[in-house]
């Protein structure tokens, strides 16, 4: 069976061990491609990590494009069935680290470019892809940065479309069209050393935190609203103790996260805990990390194409979603009127014997260009 482009571009990329923040060539892959079909390329090396910034067209909406060339590590790589980095076709799918999430996308969408391109004489829209290899790691050099100078000179988005893989069952069956924010916490609780058998000796820092917890766990923090389930609060972590049965401890720490809608802020969210934590009175130390905001994209046009090119191409209703964890779109949302994610399944996603469905790609590619003629079209 003859290969597609879109297989061979996947296989491609797949082979090239692009574990964050290391782009091991795929973005020069990449970059060829584009440049052969008229794009102006702009690299945006930050640190450590590569970026590309890569342009087409003079006049109508700009999309853009955003993924990541970077990778998670295998793991170990016994476990896996074939070599994570040697791309390998098996019962119709295409195995190996980086199939899913998101390599597939990024070879679909400019195999998408490249038979727009080919088969129209002029198109009444600009393409942008905004690429990065940093997306897996920490984020400080990658999109962030690269959205940080596109917004100082300007720049905006009309529409963007992130190609993490999106999917549950079956290719276009999901679109997100936001995400939660993420809100972390570090919290010491301060007490007083002593002996077990002499507690009014000591202060627990654990008795004395148990109450202020439960009430945190308990507490109702919003009602969510027509895309986002309701503000959830997860204790993650709680150490305390020296190693010795017989010892109070001094201190105890607690991890927790918030995964808030945009119902909540995080300011709001850190008042809050202060409050009650204040209201139990207890000695503490607590430091915030602020991993994303929420974002929404409503219900509009971008989400309508989307949708459309989905049913015909694949003949599913797309749902619209906002689960899952946080993505580049946090950045992007910024500068972008409408930003969606959309693109293979994410059942294998950073697991052994990750994989993409072969015959989905071609589909993926198809809604990709679908999407784009029709965004081209004046609005009605």
């Amino acid at each position: 069976m003859m290969e597609t482009e879109t297989l061979k571009l996947a296989k491609a990329l797949i082979a090239r061990p692009s574990i964050t923040p290391d782009d091991h060539g795929c973005q020069p892959l990449l970059m060829s491609r584009l440049t052969a079909m008229g794009f102006q390329i702009e690299t945006m090396r930050f640190g450590e990590t590569d970026n590309f910034y890569a342009v087409y067209g003079q006049k109508g909406p700009l999309l853009c494009f955003a993924g990541h060339t970077d990778v998670v590590p295998v793991g170990e790589e016994s476990s896996w069935t074939s070599a994570p980095f040697v791309p390998t076709q098996r019962d119709g799918y295409l195995y190996g680290r980086g199939a899913a999430d998101m390599k597939s996308s990024i070879a679909a969408f400019i195999t998408a470019c490249e038979r727009l391109l080919r088969n129209e004489a002029e198109i009444p829209i600009r393409l942008a892809l905004l690429i990065t290899s940093d997306e897996e790691g920490d984020g400080l050099d990658g999109t962030k940065r690269v959205v940080e100078a596109l917004q100082q000179r300007g720049e905006h988005f009309d529409y963007c479309i992130v190609g993490e893989p999106t999917a549950v069952n079956t290719v276009g069956d999901t679109i997100k069209n936001g995400r939660r924010g993420s809100l972390s916490g570090t919290l010491v609780v301060h007490g007083k050393q002593g002996h077990v058998a002499y507690p009014h000796l000591a202060a627990n820092p654990v008795h004395l935190a148990a109450a202020a917890l439960a009430e945190l766990v308990n507490t109702h923090w919003d009602d969510g609203n027509v895309y986002f389930p309701p503000t959830g609060f997860q204790i993650s972590n709680i150490h305390a103790g020296t190693g010795a049965g017989n010892v109070i401890p001094a201190e105890m720490t607690v991890q927790f996260n918030f995964r808030f809608s945009t119902e909540s802020t995080a300011s709001a969210l850190q008042q809050r805990v202060q409050a009650i934590l204040n209201r139990h009175g207890l000695k503490y130390d607590l430091v915030w990390t602020l991993s994303g905001e929420p974002f929404l994209t409503n219900a509009g046009r971008l989400t309508q194409a989307a949708q459309h090119a989905i049913k015909v191409v694949c003949g599913v209703n797309a749902e619209l979603s906002t689960t899952g964890g946080t993505s580049d779109g946090r950045f992007i949302k910024a500068i972008s009127s409408e930003l969606i994610e959309l693109g293979p399944v994410n059942a294998t996603i950073h697991q052994v014997d990750e994989c993409v469905n072969v015959a989905q790609l071609d589909q993926l590619s198809d809604i990709y260009e679908n999407m784009m003629l029709i965004l081209a079209q004046p609005p009605r």
